[in-house]
């Protein structure tokens, strides 16, 4: 079989392929990313590479200009590999993950809301679910031989008033020397029952007192980032905190993308393999950073959404995209992380959060106990905004849920020059009004390379009331500036130009950009206002809202309002908890009675499937426009709009 040597720059790494092979998946092999928002369909057109040397067969596209593809610049994902080959990725398609571990500048009209470790012991809520016992045990002699688990057992029913205990053979294994380590002096770690019924588990035995160093790991499993925590469970402090991106994101930006990859023979196996790799990468890092030593880890809580979840779990996602809609499981049972592929200690647990529905998952469901929306007696909004947003909406009495497809624009997907929150991403912007030139900040504050979601929010918003653009998001052909004008048939508004650029091409907001922004704030809109028609209430009864995920930390919410992605309200009455789903892990690390109540939850909360639901897409056409139909719903805007347009 002959073989290419394939270098990807600047990263100078080097791999060997078949002829043959495509350029994408030599990336995916070599650990390279490249952007693949399609999946490696070839419709996206964003995984442009320059061949520098050798030669491909195809990835020719429309996508790409003709003076690009005279530059050498192909799509990887078409380019089929036929000689040794030097390939630079370009800048827009590398990944910064250092953005993901920086604690950014919260938005200022967004309260913080985080978890307070002495409220919960205020509250008697800090019971966590793993407890160390010291013993000093009474060696045996000819006339008191029990065996070692035997003396083990009996000392802790009769010490620690424990009736009921479960031993795993691992431990049995551990105890001989263990327990003679430092004569007969040692440390058992115990799992309490979630509920009152039920077993304890002995889960570990170490030589000497360790009472002092008992840890859990608290994990989001994210559809484009993995974070994890250490958790001092003595203290309650977070010893250290690491995210990185899903390494999965090669193989599909979306669930659905990668449901159809895991469909392919041993696609469900490598995504398994790959999301197991980015989350022991995490392991890794958090427990160097913590100084702990992995023999002290009791367990592991992990929240992800449903596909994430099956897909860490290898169980076969195919149905969860096919109508009815059905996922495996919503419960899973404990297990050990070590059979799922976590390099952890033997005795290490894993506890994976429940699910509501196929698109309902895991990581609602833990930032819903997280933020403790099922305690309070306000009417809340919960919205974790992503390529898929999860509304819940509800209070202690009742909870409604459902999750809608807004697509990829809040996190800078389906964009002309869209991209993540990373490092040369336009995140704030405003105008001149009399010249229309524009003020860009940048994340990094360095030179542009494109738009991420919280910066399109802002420039759409502003551009809306500014009489830049209408309610249907065309711009104003009339206006005496250059940087709105006609390219290929559709109008756009040029933000940076070329030698202002990273990219050495003008960055631009085009009105298919808006269009897709108008959508996705549509979705999400109706989301909420469906759910409250189902259960008898109106946009004026909510008293609280929620934001969760890495979107909310950026978004200017009164922009938000301004487009109609948010309903219209005081901005005071509006938190931001950050990862709700790492809230909710963490909680669940420190309290069993998050676990207690999360069964109880979970059959509270009614979820409404919103393509079955009659009047979603009524809501849905009603707001396709900035911000709605009826603009009544956004008094402000409103008083707003009719000041300027009196004022000329």
């Amino acid at each position: 079989m002959t073989t290419h040597k394939i270098t990807f720059l600047p990263h100078e790494t080097e791999i060997s392929v078949p002829d043959g092979e495509t350029i994408i998946h030599a990336a995916m092999e070599a650990g390279v990313h490249v952007n693949a928002s399609c999946g490696g369909e070839g419709v996206c057109g964003k995984c442009r590479v320059r061949i520098e040397e050798g030669t491909v067969e195809g990835g020719i596209s429309e996508k790409i200009s003709q003076e690009d593809q005279d530059k050498g610049f192909r799509l990887a994902c078409q380019s089929a590999v036929k000689s040794d080959l030097a390939v630079r990725i370009p800048v827009e398609s590398a990944v910064d993950a250092s953005v993901l571990r920086t604690h950014m500048t919260p938005r200022k009209t967004a309260h913080i809301s985080e978890m307070n470790f002495e409220e919960l012991k205020e509250k008697g809520l800090f019971v966590p679910p793993v407890e160390k016992i010291f013993l000093q045990l009474p060696e045996p002699t000819l006339q008191d031989n029990l065996a070692d688990i035997t003396r083990l057992i009996s000392y802790l029913k009769a010490q620690h008033d424990e009736h009921r205990l479960d031993v795993a053979l691992s431990v049995i294994r551990k105890i001989p020397d263990s327990i003679r380590e430092k004569d007969f002096e040692l440390t058992a770690t115990l799992v309490r029952p979630v509920r009152d019924v039920g077993k304890t588990r002995l889960i570990n035995v170490q030589g000497g007192d360790t009472t002092s160093r008992s840890y859990a790991i608290a994990m989001d499993i994210g559809t484009t980032t993995i974070y994890g925590q250490v958790i001092d469970l003595v203290s309650g402090d977070v010893l250290a905190e690491y995210g990185d991106f899903n390494g999965q994101i090669s193989y599909g930006e979306d669930v659905i993308s990668r449901i159809v990859y895991a469909e392919k023979p041993g696609g469900l196996q490598r995504l398994h393999e790959v999301v197991m790799n980015t989350i022991n990468k995490v392991l890794a890092q958090i427990i160097k950073r913590s100084g702990i030593d992995h023999e002290d880890i009791a367990t592991i809580t992990l929240a992800g959404n449903t596909t994430m979840t099956q897909l860490m779990l290898k169980i076969n996602p195919r149905y969860i995209r096919r109508a009815p809609y059905v996922p495996a499981a919503t419960l899973y049972p404990p297990t050990r992380a070590k059979d799922l592929g976590m390099a952890v200690g033997d005795h290490v647990s894993a506890l994976v959060y429940p699910a509501i529905s196929s698109y309902v998952g895991g990581d609602i469901v833990a930032g819903v106990m997280g933020s403790g929306i099922y305690r309070t007696e306000k009417l809340t909004l919960y919205m974790d905004v992503g390529t898929n947003a999860e509304i819940v909406i509800g209070n202690q009495d009742w909870l409604a849920c459902a999750a809608c497809s807004a697509g990829p624009a809040f996190e800078g997907g389906g964009l002309k020059y869209g991209m993540r929150a990373e490092k040369g991403a336009i995140e704030d912007f405003s105008i001149e009004p009399i010249t229309y030139e524009p003020m860009l900040i940048t994340i990094g504050n360095v030179r542009p390379k494109g738009i991420c979601g919280s910066g399109l929010i802002t420039m759409v918003a502003t551009l809306f009331e500014m009489g830049i653009i209408n309610n249907l998001g065309k711009f104003n052909r009339d206006l005496a500036t250059d940087r709105i004008r006609e390219n290929e048939g559709v109008y756009e508004y040029v933000l940076a130009w070329k030698d202002d650029t990273q990219i050495d091409r003008d960055v631009v907001l085009t009105e298919i950009d808006i269009e897709n922004l108008i959508r996705a704030k549509g979705a999400i809109y109706s989301g909420c206002m469906t759910l409250l028609t189902e259960v008898g209430m109106h946009i004026q009864n909510i008293e609280h809202i929620i934001l969760a995920g890495g979107f909310g930390s950026h978004v200017d919410l009164e922009k938000a309002m301004v487009i109609g992605l948010l309903p219209e309200m005081d901005p005071a009455k509006v938190t931001f908890i950050g990862n709700g789903s790492l809230m909710g892990a963490r909680m669940s690390s420190l309290t069993n009675r998050i676990r207690k109540d999360v069964v109880e939850v979970t059959k509270k909360m009614t979820n409404f499937e919103l393509s079955d639901t009659a009047s979603y897409m009524d809501n849905y056409i009603a707001a396709l426009f900035l911000p709605h139909t009826n603009i009544n719903q956004f008094p402000n805007l409103k008083a707003r709009l009719k000041a300027r347009q009196k004022n000329g």
